[in-house]
């Protein structure tokens, strides 16, 4: 902290400004380290020669910035501005610029959606055209800030068995705006939040907007350590802890359901919020697996729900909703509107008659039966060319497998390059750790985009460079 003796103070501008700022330069300049506790108000008083007032308006502006955060009784502590990692930007570059034709000739394991071939096109044109003759112009005009009732009436309907208040189902353009809109409505700068480690980058990335303390809990096969969770909660005033109860990207995992029942238990304890993104859960190729989400088993109205159609149906028509607490209602309705104020009127219509004429619940059944075909050769894979190289869970559904490599002279990074000279995409586990640099060992390869006879070759060439 000796660098705070060499600010030179300027008459024209308030001094608790200039020794926030100064401060600030020396937090992104790393010389004071992120996490590092910063003097004591009486000590820098002494220090800069300044009165009290000064220095507590000084760390107030720092907090309000997003550049010091508190520990009730223990003090102001540095949080540098989060960056994205140059290896993050340039992935993202890599598979953006993937063009549909440049898709024929290489073996893509990076796909979190379902493949065109999969999705019935016939079905979805025939409904269309039978929501334009039916609602004419108002499909496309009509303005419906929470959602078109019909869909959230068949939604309650259909997947929830008329069980909720329609005031709190409320239709969003997929679960990325959904986690958007939750954590406005419950994060504000330098509150706690609770994620998986790892978790998915764009939950990570809205914490970070919002400049949220993100804490890291260790991922178990059944759900976060729970141990390591609750020892978070007992030292830091949390507002919410985001989670993938089912098929977890990118490890796969499925919550047990005493651990699901724990977590609700300890929310309303330490009354924080769950915002649970219910991922994948139609791929459960495992009939030992139940679908229970939180949601179904919350008894305190802590859990936020997310449910994406996108993953499963159509990427391009971004729909999905959300099931608010009672309590966050008024809040995340007004989130949602400030967002964006209303999602396609008409892909919204489409979709309810798409859902209560049958066909979606038809189009998962056949989904299912095409993806378990490709998990079953994946895993068989696994297990026969790289059991020796590499450790796993199996995740029983979903639409990939999370893999960490056993001989540490390679790592994902490393791994994703020399695959990419050859025509192969992975996924490195970097992209889904807060910090950038865990998970060097780790990737996940997913079978949604490609055949059966890519798949095949894919392992041959991983299998090579591994060796």
């Amino acid at each position: 902290m000796k660098d705070l003796y060499n600010i030179i103070f300027e008459e024209e501008i308030p001094k608790y400004v200039q020794i926030a700022n100064y401060i600030k330069k020396l937090i992104d300049g790393k010389k004071i380290k992120d996490g590092e506790k910063l003097p004591t108000i009486r000590a820098l008083t002494e220090i800069l020669g300044v009165n009290k007032v000064t220095i507590v308006n000084a760390y107030k502006k720092l907090k309000s910035d997003g550049y010091a955060y508190q520990k009730v009784g223990s003090g102001t502590y540095a949080k540098r501005k989060e960056v994205i990692s140059l290896f993050n930007r340039e992935y993202s570059k890599i598979i953006k610029n993937l063009s549909l034709k440049r898709l024929e000739e290489v073996i893509d394991f990076t796909g979190e959606t379902n493949s065109e071939v999969y999705f019935p096109v016939k079905e979805f044109k025939d409904v269309l055209n039978e929501v334009l003759d039916r609602d004419g112009a108002n499909a496309l005009i009509a303005k419906e800030a929470l959602g078109y009732d019909n869909l959230r009436e068949t939604i309650n309907k259909s997947f929830w068995k008329d069980e909720l208040d329609l005031s709190n189902i409320l239709i969003v353009s997929g679960a990325q705006q959904g986690i958007d809109i939750a954590s406005k409505a419950i994060v504000n700068i330098n509150d706690n939040v609770i994620v998986e480690k790892p978790t998915y980058g764009g939950a990570i990335s809205v914490f970070k907007w919002r400049r949220a303390n993100i804490f890291e809990v260790d991922l178990e096969i059944d759900g976060v350590d729970i141990v390591a969770f609750e020892e978070i909660l007992k030292k830091n005033k949390i507002s919410c802890f985001f989670t993938m109860s089912y098929f977890h990207n990118p490890t796969g995992v499925s919550y047990s359901r005493e651990k699901k029942l724990k977590i609700l238990e300890l929310a309303k304890k330490y009354d924080f919020y769950i915002i649970e993104d219910d991922y994948l859960s139609e791929l459960i190729y495992d009939n030992n697996i139940v679908h229970e989400p939180f949601k179904k088993l919350d008894r305190y109205d802590r859990v936020i729900y997310l449910k994406s159609f996108s993953k499963v149906f159509l990427p391009g028509i971004r729909l999905g909703y959300m099931i608010t607490p009672t309590s966050f209602n008024e809040s995340i309705q007004r989130s949602k509107i400030n967002t964006d104020i209303t999602t396609s009127s008409l892909m919204q219509r489409a979709l309810e008659l798409y859902i209560s004429k049958g066909y979606w619940k038809k189009n998962i059944d056949f989904q299912k039966a095409e993806y378990i075909k490709k998990y079953n050769l994946m895993k068989s894979l696994i297990e026969k060319e790289l059991k020796d190289k590499i450790n796993y869970i199996d995740p029983k559904g979903g639409l990939y497998f999370y893999l960490e490599i056993k001989n540490k002279n390679i790592n994902s990074k490393e791994l994703f390059y020399k695959l990419k000279k050859r025509g192969v995409y992975i996924t490195p586990g970097a992209i889904f750790f807060k910090d950038s640099v865990s998970g060097d060992y780790n990737f996940r390869i997913s079978f949604s985009q490609t055949s059966e006879e890519k798949i095949i070759r894919g392992f041959e060439i991983i299998k090579e460079e591994l060796s």
